[in-house]
């Protein structure tokens, strides 16, 4: 595996001449500036490092993406950046799925420390942040997550927010409102945020509601293939049921702001409330099922967050973050009212960060993070006991540019340890990484990076024991295992010219230890026995991203783009579950001062290469379409119409656990607006 990696960098080297040869007969046009905002990535560094000459995968999202993408959890409003997929666990729970690895080996942050949330413990718990809480939502993956640790190994999303300001507003005050209407589901949404003071102090307030109901499927939602593989009849209803959602979100900081650094700090709160889809069938009919659940969410979070300039030694700036969150949810009975199981998360997490002085293009920074969290589940299906988790990490990240060429390089060291009533482990790993990076030419980046990972295993993964519906079976941990450790290589290659940017990335990674589910072939309670086991693992893949401006005329221009991914992985026991097939967009987007169109054909493979008791999905084509028009010249308002899946194909995301009831959303027409001021 490792050497086909190293082939795909020969094939990135003979990419990067023929795009040198297409740049070299270009005519030179002026620079784009729309993507401005997104050139310093916060969460690959503590110092600053620009978009284009990061050594791995980033993707980033602004809030003026955001304001007009379409409401939904983390996981579907991600879905579709190379290399993410989402978990969908109906509308109301998704998390991201990073070069097909989930849950515990992708760590969601917010403003660059944990969620203290449950979401990673089950694909049926929502993230504890919605995006219409960010200012901006960065994707890590590959070499550059090993600043924050082994939970972290498959890839980070930070979800950064602007509760607690660096800096005033430009004007003393600023502001933003968006909201939505939505026909498959019957949503709304409307989300706004304000900031206003000259200085010292500076306040933010924002505020997030969505809501939406069952939606509209152009099928029955229990598929052919699960209907025949279990007798079922099944109910021709083309509408998802018990898929209903409520989000409200609302928070509101200060922070001090002077010539050399800022500290402030904020509170949040989010009170969810959604149901989980089920299979609906008119037989057989189980007489002891529990009926439709939904799920009761809620987080208080208390945010510090600071930066001081310093001269220090070698040290220029200390930067600060840390959260504390309470997060309780209820699993309910929808016909009943009573509450099953409650999953309760309380914890403090944060991180500390030396910044070195820039020296001849030298730059570095120093750190350590630690975490405290309780974990209590209670009820019929608490199948993980209670559970203190204790955790601190320090690291280092250092970076050498010397123009044409420069050197990358990582190092941390963790420890952890979770501890209940009858058991208590501890795990101590060492990750390091190294990248070089080239620039063969004016506008080109090549870049190889090798790490080596580690990563504790979870306290679900050590000491389940019970039914567990969201994955459908009975999960049964092991106190004895190890940490899971990974190689991983990526080569690298970026063109950032005036009228063509392209990116590509080849990565490989092989597992020692890898964590999974094992299906015994034994039944506890009607479920499934599932069986955390370690194996090895090899996982391997690309993903690509070209933008070209085809057209450009004064304010006018026609830019054609197109996103492609593509893993596989496999394990000592086959197959592993869940991994995505596939996907290659392509979009084309007419924009001018006051107009912007565009059109987007998304076709998603299917896939027949599964794991043991795992259906194959069918593949898909999607088409959307967007109109967004400014009606005053030179002002912060759009309006916008959004179309998806327009020819109303049946979707059925191969890496969610509800693939076989509960399909994505068919046709739908959205209305909104999004007003900056």
């Amino acid at each position: 595996m490792l050497r086909r990696v190293a082939f795909s960098a020969a094939s990135l080297i003979a990419l990067a001449a023929a795009v040198s040869a297409h740049a070299a007969d270009a005519p030179a046009t002026p620079p784009e500036t729309d993507n401005a905002v997104d050139k310093v990535v916060i969460t690959a560094a503590p110092y600053a490092v620009s978009l284009d000459t990061v050594t791995s995968s980033v993707n980033v999202i602004t809030r003026d993406k955001l304001d007009v993408l379409p409401p939904a959890g983390l996981g579907d409003m991600l879905n579709g950046q190379p290399g993410l997929r989402s978990t969908f666990y109906g509308p109301g729970a998704s998390r991201p799925v990073i070069r097909g690895l989930s849950g515990p080996r992708v760590m969601v942050l917010q403003n660059g420390v944990g969620q203290v949330d449950a979401s990673s413990l089950s694909p049926d718990h929502a993230v504890a942040s919605d995006p219409g809480e960010a200012s901006r939502i960065e994707v890590l993956r590959g070499p550059s997550t090993l600043a924050y640790g082994g939970s972290g190994i498959g890839g980070v999303v930070n979800v950064i927010d602007d509760r607690v300001r660096a800096a005033a507003p430009a004007k003393g005050f600023e502001g933003r409102l968006a909201g939505s209407v939505s026909s498959v589901d019957d949503g709304r949404s409307i989300n706004g945020s304000a900031k206003f003071g000259k200085g010292p102090l500076v306040f933010a307030v924002d505020i997030d509601h969505r809501r939406s109901g069952d939606y509209d499927v152009p099928t029955a939602p229990v598929s052919s293939r699960l209907a025949r593989a279990n007798g079922l009849t099944v109910d021709p209803d083309k509408t998802v049921k018990n898929a209903d959602v409520e989000v409200d979100a609302y928070g509101a900081g200060v922070s001090y702001v002077h010539d050399s650094g800022f500290l402030g700090v904020a509170i949040k709160k989010i009170d969810t409330t959604y149901g989980v889809p089920y299979r609906q069938v008119l037989a057989p009919i189980d007489p002891n099922a529990e009926g439709p659940v939904a799920i009761h969410l809620q987080q208080t979070r208390y945010d510090l967050r600071g930066e001081q300039d310093i001269d220090l030694g070698p040290f220029e700036k200390v930067r600060l973050s840390v959260g504390h969150a309470k997060y309780g949810h209820a699993e309910i009975g929808v016909d009943s009212g009573e509450v099953g199981t409650r999953f309760l998360s309380n914890g403090t997490e944060g991180r500390l960060e030396l910044v070195q002085k820039e020296r001849n293009g030298w730059q570095g920074a120093f750190g350590f993070q630690a975490l405290d969290r309780h974990f209590q589940a209670i009820g019929d299906e608490a199948f993980v006991p209670s559970t203190n988790i204790t955790e601190y990490g320090v690291f280092t990240l250092q970076r050498l540019d010397k123009g044409d060429w420069g050197v990358d390089a990582g190092l941390r060291f963790d420890n952890r340890e979770l501890k209940t009533a009858f058991a208590n482990r501890t795990f101590s790993n060492v990750s390091g990484s190294l990248g070089v990076f080239y620039k063969p030419a004016e506008r080109q980046f090549l870049a190889l990076t090798v790490s080596r990972n580690g990563r504790a295993p979870t306290e679900a993964e050590l000491f389940a024991d019970g039914p567990h519906p969201g994955t459908g079976g009975y999960e049964v941990g092991d106190a004895d295992l190890r940490s899971e450790k990974v190689v991983s290589v990526e080569a690298t290659y970026r063109y950032t010219g005036d009228r063509l940017r392209a990116e590509a990335h080849l990565w490989g990674a092989r597992y020692n230890g890898f964590i999974e589910e094992f299906r015994t072939g034994a039944i506890e309670g009607d479920l499934p026995v599932l069986q955390y086991v370690q194996s090895d693992a090899r996982f391997h893949g690309a993903e690509a991203e070209v933008s070209y401006v085809a057209w450009r005329s004064g304010d006018r221009s026609l830019k054609l783009e197109s996103t492609y991914d593509w893993v596989r992985g496999s394990t000592d026991l086959g197959v592993p579950p869940r991994v995505p097939p596939w996907a290659l967009t392509g979009r084309a987007i007419w924009s001018s001062d006051r107009l912007e169109a565009q059109g987007e054909v998304r076709r998603v493979a299917s896939q027949n290469r599964v794991s043991t008791y795992e259906l194959p999905t069918d593949g898909y084509t999607q088409v959307n379409a967007m109109i967004t028009y400014k009606p005053i010249a030179d002002s912060g308002l759009r309006l916008f119409v959004d179309g998806r899946n327009l020819t109303n194909e049946t979707i059925r995301e191969h890496v969610s656990f509800l693939k076989d009831f509960a399909p994505s959303p068919g046709r739908s027409v959205r209305a909104g607006f999004a007003w900056r001021f």
